[in-house]
């Protein structure tokens, strides 16, 4: 009960710091961000000056802050009682600097971190099975879904749980990046306790886990009743366009007179993954063929559209399109929805804002979280990195979403019963539900 005390204790504190310090997103924000185009990946890019200038306005005073480190550094020398990690002091200033900046997508990593944030985005992965998302103002790390025959629906993890310790350590308030695949991840075959806190009670739970290799399924589709296609769609992985694709053709085969896109709790991901989703379902004439566009503080970015059956790409940067496949003119002509949730961020939000614009669907569910900025990913040469907060992004008719969101053109929240239950079924669903009366 003590160390439970703790933790709301430290959550209570956290979110009253962060509210102090002035942050205005607020929410779930899961840890699967947009990244765009805008990657700087030439370290003699983030050079110091040899002639250091004297700082202009709004700039830091690095000479003033670095004699009054050392001023610090002489006195942890002399009156401090352990033993320093000078590596870890190190990262702490580097981690220090980031979080002035007052955004919780912009942080430092070192070079451990950075290796696993690394790790290949094909859908496959050694884990437990859950998706987790992060509260960005309390920290509170929360599972918004287990898969089934997964490890984590073995050992009878729910919808709700708010993951509070790993193999006993305290994992309140860290960075969703880095307790998935510091924490969580593992090699095939290891077990990891994951204690969690569930119900309005807090009850405290211990789940013995073995990590095994998990096939994410960042696609699924099925035909309902009456030849309503349904896809849902939990990710924007490197694997999800084709798949998306796949999806769609299977079903216009089968017939296919209606449709369904489910991007709830899809916490977004890659752009090229939406880009190409967007190109195999949107007309081309209309927009001008715009799918999303970004723009950094100057005004330049990138633009994605569609023209002559191919997906095109402008760069105000000079870079070169990353290599997408040809459109060849496909298109979705039946009648669709698209199913929305407070969790729907990032790439769920440029998908749903683009089918909004180009009025080919309607929009089932409730508010979207509203993450309408981009995080590139800068390496510093020595390796490690930083994600920082680079771009807006805009839907194609120039919509700035960022900590607004998307509204639903039908909202209907989810019943009560069923936000905790590992498998709901499609005919107990009644936000599907609702999707299936509007198409009709």
């Amino acid at each position: 009960m003590e160390s439970k005390n703790k933790f709301w204790k430290g959550v209570l504190v956290g979110a009253l710091v962060m509210a102090f310090a002035g942050l205005m997103i607020v929410g779930v924000s899961a840890g699967i961000f947009l990244i765009g185009k805008t990657v700087m990946d030439q370290p003699d890019q983030i050079v110091q000056e040899s002639d250091p200038q004297p700082p202009g306005e709004g700039e830091l005073e690095l000479d003033r802050i670095t004699e009054k480190m050392n001023y610090i550094q002489e006195i942890v020398k002399e009156y401090y009682l352990f033993d320093e990690d000078v590596e870890l002091v190190e990262d702490g200033i580097y981690m220090g600097l980031m979080y002035g900046l007052n955004d919780p997508y912009s942080v430092y990593y070192n070079e451990e971190d950075y290796q696993s944030l690394m790790e290949d985005t094909s859908g496959e992965y050694c884990g437990i099975g859950a998706m987790v998302s992060q509260n960005r103002t309390t920290g509170i790390s929360t599972v918004v879904k287990v898969f089934e025959t997964a490890p984590a629906f073995e050992a009878g993890m729910l919808p709700g749980d708010i993951i509070y310790k790993v193999d006993d350590e305290d994992v309140a308030g860290m960075e969703l990046d880095l307790l998935v695949t510091n924490y969580i991840r593992g090699e095939e075959g290891s077990r990891v306790k994951v204690t969690v806190l569930r119900g309005d009670a807090n009850e405290e739970v211990d789940l013995d886990i073995e990590r095994r290799k998990v096939e994410v399924p960042t696609v699924e589709h099925e035909m309902m009743a009456d030849n309503i296609g349904y896809i849902y769609v939990m990710q924007f992985d490197g694997v999800t366009g084709p798949q998306f694709q796949a999806a769609v053709d299977d079903l216009e085969k089968q017939g296919m007179e209606k449709l369904i896109i489910d991007l709830r709790d899809n916490p977004g991901g890659l752009l090229d993954a939406v880009v190409e989703m967007l190109a195999y379902v949107l007309p081309e004439d209309k927009m001008d063929g715009m799918l999303v566009y970004t723009a950094d503080k100057d005004g330049k970015g990138d633009r994605f559209f569609c023209d002559d059956g191919k997906i095109q790409y402008e760069s105000d940067y000079g870079q070169q399109a990353s290599g997408f496949p040809k459109k060849d003119g496909h298109e979705i002509d039946v009648p669709m929805a698209v199913l929305v949730n407070g969790n729907s961020a990032s790439a769920s939000e440029v998908f749903t804002g683009a089918i909004m614009d180009y009025e080919v669907g309607i929009v089932v569910g409730t508010q979207t979280f509203g993450k309408g900025i981009v995080q590139s990913l800068l390496p510093l040469g020595d390796g490690t990195a930083i994600k920082l907060t680079t771009a807006h992004y805009y839907t194609p008719s120039g919509f700035d979403l960022h900590g607004v969101g998307l509204k639903p053109d039908i909202e209907v929240e989810l019943d009560e019963e069923l936000r905790t239950k590992a498998v709901v079924e499609k005919d107990e669903d009644n936000q599907i539900q609702a999707a299936i009366e509007a198409l009709k």
